[in-house]
């Protein structure tokens, strides 16, 4: 296993980007299922659904819609991080390439 000292910080996952996630995967099944009809010609993962070229147009468009609107959360969610991102990867380039650390004139943090 890797030693967590000698890989870059990583953010952390915390319950909103997880239930963003859980939204994600729920627009890429209605995009799943709504371009199905468009192989298929009829609802090949759902039985009765989508039944015609409007439902099948809706829940892709749909899908996609919740998609992007998910995705732009985890951003949103992830840039909070980013100030203790920061923090966390100058300490770890200090630690593991102390040839490559910035002059503190080149820090956005001071």
């Amino acid at each position: 296993m890797l030693n967590p000292s000698n890989r870059p910080p990583r953010p952390s996952l915390t319950g909103p980007i997880f239930l963003y996630a859980l939204v994600d995967m729920f627009g890429l099944a209605c995009v799943g299922i709504g371009a199905s009809w468009f192989a298929a010609g009829k609802g090949a993962i759902l039985a009765d659904f989508p039944t015609s070229l409007v439902e099948a147009v809706a829940c892709t468009a749909g899908g996609v819609a919740v998609m992007l609107w998910a995705v732009a959360r985890i951003l949103r969610e992830l840039a909070k991080q980013a100030p203790a991102m920061q923090v966390k990867f100058d300490a770890y380039v200090g630690a593991q390439h102390p040839d490559k650390v910035r002059p503190d004139a080149e820090r956005k943090d001071g």
